[in-house]
């Protein structure tokens, strides 16, 4: 049936509700002489603002090609779904995390309807708009689509301005339009106190600095980090050593609200436990350092994350000392592991010191040996040497992002450009503050770290974090090993395959060292680790169905094959009432389901009047009017029944 059909029939209709301008309805409310012939007067909302209304010159911003175009796709409902794919989920009756295949911003509209608000950190790494990355406007863009967005009246010169900005490799204005409407969905969905971290060069890392002061605030910039990852000889420029991470909270007030009110509850455990304080707790830095120096005491290792096992509160080397042959000149040479005394296996691109450097720090018992010799060696830092709080400046080798991929895909070549390490992205989502049931959002992807981060997280500190991943179906090239790797595995040849496939690998290495430590003979019940969330829901982006008038005026519906536990979890998303991390109790098969006393009925037509009266009785009752007919049965529960496009 057609939504009108039901709206004539005296239906409540959910999903065709417009997209009310709040700020537009207040206006009109409170200051109606702003609104004249349905456009601002610059002016008198200057004056309602009290601001200086003489002022003859463009104020501060970023203006680009798609400007408006751009914010007119960041209001525009998608027109996309989602269908359950249980094939590549995993654990799906039990966790909470989830993965959306599909173009990020539908699914971030997706998301919008039920995660508005509740956000608490979001890292991305969008396309840095380089050459290498062959950026070009992936979204929609014709005459058509500015017409449907209500750009009619674009000149045929502006339009021609912004084909060719949008089809141009390494086209700023392309650029900016594709980030602005995405960064927009990002701030709906953060939480009060959340943060948002994103990775840049210097390609864009100027531009993207003023959208987001004007999309986030400018008082709400949290700083820039520089993340000195590695080197690049080219002799004609200065050589490129770093990267950037912009940081942004949704509110800074609340951020630092959170802050001490975590820090509080931290400085009565101390006052309980009898500790003596340092402090008087005024200021917030102290508090997060006394935080810090708590955490460390109560757990013996990195606050709080660092995945490399446990470290010597005390600061002494109690292993044996290794020695080392230097080699020649790229720092290829032998390190000694000290129980098996056999050489450790070497990195990729060898030793990121020279010789005399790994001399030092095995002195210092810097370095961290695994249990053999086949595990790679790693930097130890010890406690009482870590940065109190997130740093401005991280040296971390970038080559270790591809390691973690190695770990989890021995066999494989490589299967993904430069992921970033897990390391990397823990110290962002540590940084926030995430615990218990914080969720922690990435809506590029790519090959999965972010996802990895908050499992090893929650594996080191018990925490409950929850993470949602947006990845996209971009096919791989034929000539990609890791198109290889997806035939050999029978795995569609996309970079969300190689996400899940990550996700999967990473949970099992997860639960294995689990699983090794707590079997450790003389090993307490009471101490033993208990296995986090490693499982999560895959859904596929789908088109929605349609309505379709054909010339005799005969209207149908278009509508891709979906099953009723699918048409469920689209209603649960529309809705935004319950999580769609939440199974669904089936009431009655491919027809009703019910999650506590919301129930969702599809394929209507199928029940009986007992079943529309049972729900009734015991709830809330939603109906998927794209498989809902207009019936007897139906409209006699128009009164207690709510219809979901």
């Amino acid at each position: 049936m057609a939504q009108q059909d039901f709206i004539k029939a005296g239906f409540t209709v959910v999903g065709t509700e417009t997209n009310e301008n709040k700020l537009l309805s207040f206006l009109k409310e409170n200051y109606p002489n702003v609104i004249r012939d349905s456009e601002i007067n610059i002016e008198e909302l200057k004056a309602a603002l009290g601001l200086h209304i003489d002022e003859k010159v463009n104020g501060y911003g970023l203006n680009f090609v798609g400007r408006n175009f751009a914010r007119a796709k960041y209001a525009q409902k998608t027109e996309k779904e989602l269908r359950l794919n249980t094939s590549l989920s995993k654990n799906i009756d039990t966790t909470e995390n989830l993965v959306l295949k599909g173009d990020n911003l539908d699914t971030l509209k997706i998301l919008k309807n039920h995660y508005s608000g509740q956000i608490k950190c979001i890292y991305i790494d969008p396309p840095y708009n380089t050459e290498k990355d062959e950026f070009v406007y992936p979204d929609k863009f014709d005459k058509e689509e500015a017409e449907v967005l209500g750009l009619a009246n674009l000149s045929e010169s502006d339009f021609a301005r912004m084909d060719f900005s949008f089809k141009t490799k390494k086209s700023h204005n392309g650029w900016l339009a594709f980030m602005y409407p995405r960064l927009l969905l990002a701030r709906d969905l953060l939480i009060k106190d959340g943060v948002i971290f994103i990775s840049i060069d210097d390609n864009e890392q100027a531009n993207l600095r003023v959208l987001c002061d004007e999309i986030f605030g400018e008082e709400n910039y949290l700083g820039t980090i520089i993340w000195k990852n590695a080197t690049d000889n080219n002799p004609t420029q200065i050589a490129t050593e770093h990267e950037y991470v912009l940081s942004y909270a949704k509110q800074k007030h609340s951020l630092e609200a959170e802050w001490k009110s975590k820090l509080s509850d931290i400085k009565d455990l101390l006052i309980e436990k009898g500790t003596e304080l340092t402090s008087n707790f005024k200021d917030l830095e102290v508090l997060k350092s006394e935080y810090n120096k708590w955490y460390r005491a109560h757990k013996n290792e990195l606050w709080p994350l660092d995945r490399y096992k446990y470290i010597d509160s005390e600061g002494i080397y109690t292993g044996s000392q290794s020695v080392h042959n230097p080699g020649k000149e790229g720092y290829r040479y032998d390190v000694i592991h000290p129980v098996t005394k056999k050489a450790c296996k070497q990195p990729l691109m060898g030793y990121r010191f020279p010789g005399t450097t790994m001399d030092d720090l095995l002195k210092q018992g810097k370095i961290l040996f695994g249990e053999d010799e086949s595990k790679i060696i790693e930097l130890k830092l010890y406690a009482k040497e870590y940065s109190e709080k997130l740093s401005s400046v991280i040296e971390l080798d970038g080559r270790i992002g591809s390691y973690d991929l190695k770990e989890l895909f021995p066999s494989e070549k490589t299967l993904f450009t430069n992921p970033k390490p897990v390391k990397f992205i823990s110290q962002f989502i540590s940084y926030v503050l995430t615990n218990n049931g914080d969720i922690i959002l990435d809506f590029f992807a790519g090959s999965g770290t972010t996802g990895d981060a908050v499992m090893q997280l929650n594996a080191q500190d018990g925490g409950k974090r929850k993470f949602v991943l947006c990845q996209g179906d971009d096919p791989i090239k034929k000539d990609k090993p890791a198109h290889k790797f997806c035939i050999d595995n029978n795995l569609a040849p996309v970079i969300s395959s190689i996400t899940i496939e990550r996700l999967k690998r990473a949970g099992e290495q997860i639960a294995k060292d689990i699983e090794s430590v707590n079997s450790k003979s003389g090993m307490f019940e009471e101490h033993k680790k208990q296995l986090p969330d490693i499982g999560f829901k895959v859904f596929d982006s789908i088109d929605a169905p349609k309505l379709k008038v054909n010339e005799m005026g005969q209207i149908s519906i278009t509508e891709n094959e979906t099953d009723a536990l699918s048409r469920i979890y689209n209603m649960i998303f529309t809705i935004g009432l319950d999580s769609p991390t939440q199974t669904p109790e089936e009431v009655v098969k491919d027809c009703i389901y019910k999650i506590g006393n919301h129930y969702y009925i599809t394929n209507s037509e199928k029940i009986s009047s007992d079943d529309y009266s049972n729900a009734i009785k015991n709830g809330k009752v939603f109906i998927d009017g794209w498989t809902a007919s207009l019936n007897g049965t139906l409209q006699n529960y128009k009164e207690d029944v709510k219809i979901v496009f």
